[in-house]
């Protein structure tokens, strides 16, 4: 199997009829792919090969094939959301699980990078869980967006399995909590799902949208765990800095207020309820899932553990009963 690098990046375009002077840098591509950044003067792709072995401690294995999932979705929410909102797929290698795609811009940055250095912008959120709304609403009990990605393989494997099922085989007294958030996931598929609506899949530059990057567990089900995992990544970083709890309550606030009006308003109070419970869910998965929050100390994954059970117990009534217990 051919195995995507820096180094062998551009020998590998020149094989692709692409042949130019390009500098290639590593992106990571986190635990399920690997991704580099190639550049050459006006041209600034990038290049994604997905793995079959995901770079973690405990054994985690997933099916290459998202790939095409991935392009299809970045193809097909490029006619529905804001022009520059996805990146446009340059072309695809089905032989080797490889797509290459356009970079976000060079002076973008994730947010997470910028929520963690303190640079906690309300209109970003805002924009985010606007983007969301547009997601929701333009897929919204849509058959062709069922047909085409109703299949949760992918998300099961690397979303529901070491998130959920994971989680609750060490928490056995909340395992039913957890079933219930697995089922929700197939029976009120109502809207197309990222699945990692993280801030680190969000790329932020001055006068530009929000790029979403990174779709490769897509698929059509319930809008709440969305949600829910972007407002716990908000959460994690409001235990993580405890001084700046503030400010990510008034960007849980202003991402909530946008993307709730991405469903009708009959299922407003229904997709409040599946996020709060994801969001619990969600919350211990960071601390005992396959996946922990890397930037936890000690202290923080406890108190992440006993707010997380709190939650999954006694959920919340709001976004902002959240974080009122949090202590802002």
């Amino acid at each position: 199997m051919f195995a995507l690098s820096a180094e062998n990046a551009s020998q590998y375009l020149a094989t692709r009829g692409l042949a130019g002077d390009w500098r290639a840098t590593s992106l990571g591509g986190g635990v399920s792919n690997t991704v580099i950044l190639v550049e050459d003067g006006a041209r600034r792709w990038v290049i994604k090969q997905s793995l079959g072995q995901l770079r973690v401690e405990e054994e985690w294995l997933a099916d290459r094939e998202r790939i095409w999932r991935e392009c299809d979705a970045l193809r097909r929410l490029s006619a529905s959301l804001p022009q520059g909102s996805v990146p446009a797929v340059v072309f695809e290698d089905r032989d080797e699980f490889i797509f290459t795609m356009e970079a976000g811009a060079a002076e973008a940055h994730d947010w997470k990078s910028q929520l963690l250095r303190g640079e906690i912008d309300v209109e970003t959120a805002r924009q985010v869980g606007e983007l969301l709304r547009r997601m929701i609403a333009a897929t919204w009990h849509g058959a062709e967006w069922f047909d085409a990605f109703g299949n949760q393989t992918c998300f099961d494997q690397l979303r529901l399995d070491p998130y959920y099922r994971f989680t609750a085989s060490r928490h056995s007294d909340l395992a039913e909590a957890f079933a219930d958030r697995i089922h929700s996931c197939r029976r009120e598929a109502h809207a197309l799902v990222h699945g990692d609506f993280s801030p680190k899949n969000l790329l932020v530059a001055p006068g530009r949208p929000v790029l979403l990057i990174d779709c490769e567990v897509v698929h059509f089900g319930d809008p709440g765990f969305d949600s829910g995992f972007l407002l716990n990544h908000l959460l994690l970083k409001s235990h993580h800095k405890r001084g700046w709890a503030q400010h990510f309550r008034e960007c849980a606030e202003a991402f909530w207020n946008e993307a709730r009006l991405g469903v009708p308003e009959d299922w407003r109070e229904w997709f409040l309820h599946s996020t709060l419970r994801h969001l619990g869910c969600l919350h211990m998965a960071r601390v005992d899932g396959k996946s922990p929050a890397e930037y936890l100390d000690g202290d923080a994954r406890n108190r992440v553990r006993g707010f997380a059970r709190e939650l999954i117990l006694w959920p919340a009534r709001s976004i902002g009963d959240v974080w009122d217990r949090v202590g802002t």
